[in-house]
């Protein structure tokens, strides 16, 4: 049977002639027995291969028989294997300017935001000009700007606490601390506990926050919450109530012999020579929250919750939506002792779009797997970073464009419990699972 060469190029398939129908019908049928071409023959030989590349089998393959998709094709599961490169090999394929930290460059996105959350209560005196309607749209568009603007405040005095804003430890200590005080965070608390979670990421035992359980140590309530009013209720609760209640009570954090919290300076969280630093952090707790006190005395509380504690509370849901969706996904594994290692838990994150919020939080949210990798790197750099090292991570660097708001339901309804593949001999890497 000729074929000509155009019509390959062109898509086409060639036409048999009428003797050969009959053969190649016959070929096509053996081929299909033997598993070459035949739909069920593809979809095992794919399982194989990808359990082979650790992936899981989880690449989902469009129907032949559909014209479009509607639907992007979901996340193939990060490789669990122990990765072919080395984290001095990723470091080289960053350029060199991409590790220095610029105090002049860092202090102006200081300046820069704490401008505009200025600028922003300064328009707040004039909503009272507005007509009666009027006012009661602009208040909850003030609380949503504010509260992304100091998003924005927050992720650089987290910076701070990773030695990422200059090149001298006391100017970032002094700058973190003004402004996590100035939000209600205990700066050195969540410094050090954070710190522990970067060296620990992906591990069972020893991570420090949105740690996932087991099927087996799952609450009793949490079937019954496994539908959709149960899943908003949880949503609404966590994104509310979850940053202060981590911080008082370590909700969602790793499991302590004895109670753990975030102002307590001879907790289990910290060690000896941390503790001193734990009264300084409670100290700008407490200077923040009587500074708050007389602001309310003298501007009503009624005010002072418009101006300050919306916005704060959005902040606080914010840094719960976007640290919950750095660690949590279908795709991402987490280990027990027997296979973690540093690299591989750092890569077991999630870079996530939240359009143009990526920049209004310095892109916290897009570039998590390089601040992971090298938490010293300014957050100015991390673009540049993120694009070059990408060749070298291949599939081991996972970015999803899904919008936040049905991210944050899909990983609510799917990512419940962990539980290790059946049938692998990789018994300590452990995937999310939401069937009880």
């Amino acid at each position: 049977m000729e074929t000509s060469e155009a019509s390959f190029c062109e898509g086409k398939q060639p036409t048999p002639k009428c003797g050969e129908k009959s053969s190649l019908n016959k070929k096509r049928k053996a081929e299909g027995e033997c598993g070459l071409v035949g739909e069920k023959g593809y979809s095992s030989f794919r399982g194989i291969l990808n359990q082979a590349m650790g992936a899981g089998g989880q690449i989902s393959v469009p129907d032949s028989k559909s014209k479009k998709l509607k639907e992007p094709l979901p996340l193939s599961r990060v490789p669990h294997l122990k990765p072919p490169f080395t984290l001095s090999q990723i470091k080289k394929s960053i350029p060199s300017h991409c590790f220095e930290r610029s105090l002049l460059c860092s202090f102006s996105y200081v300046v820069y935001d704490l401008s505009l959350a200025f600028l922003f209560y300064i328009v707040t005196t004039y909503f009272y000009l507005l007509p009666y309607p009027l006012s009661y749209f602009a208040w909850p568009i003030y609380w949503v700007v504010q509260g992304c603007i100091l998003t924005g405040v927050w992720v650089i005095a987290h910076e701070c606490g990773h030695h990422a804003f200059s090149d001298y430890q006391w100017v970032d200590d002094l700058v973190g601390l003004s402004l996590h005080s100035a939000l209600l965070v205990p700066y050195f608390s969540w410094k050090y506990s954070h710190r522990r979670h970067h060296s620990n990421t992906g591990s069972l035992e020893r991570d420090e926050v949105f740690v996932p359980k087991t099927k087996a140590k799952v609450s009793w309530y949490s079937k019954y919450l496994n539908n959709p009013p149960g899943r908003a209720l949880t949503l609404v609760v966590t994104t509310i109530l979850g940053w202060p209640l981590y911080l008082a009570f370590n909700v969602s954090g790793r499991p302590y012999d004895r109670f753990a919290c975030h102002y307590d300076p001879c907790g289990p969280i910290f060690s000896g020579r941390e503790r001193l630093q734990i009264y300084v952090a409670d100290a700008g707790i407490f200077a923040a929250i009587y500074v708050l006190y007389r602001i309310a005395t003298v501007k009503g509380l009624a005010w002072l919750v418009c101006v300050y504690g919306v916005p704060l509370l959005i902040v606080n849901g914010f840094l719960v939506t976007i640290t919950y969706l750095q660690h949590t996904h279908p795709a991402l594994p987490h280990y027990d002792s027997s296979e973690w290692d540093w690299l591989r838990g750092a890569l077991a994150t999630m870079d996530r779009d939240y359009g143009v919020l990526n920049k209004v939080f310095h892109h916290i949210t897009d570039t998590h797997i390089a601040h992971h990798l090298f938490s010293t790197m300014p957050h100015y750099h991390a673009m540049e970073a993120t694009k070059a090292m990408k060749p070298i991570l291949g599939k081991y660097y996972q970015f999803d464009s899904t919008p936040v708001y049905k991210a944050l339901w899909r990983e609510a309804k799917e990512c419940l419990y962990v539980q290790p593949d059946e049938g692998t001999f990789h018994k300590g890497v452990y995937w999310y699972r939401n069937k009880f």
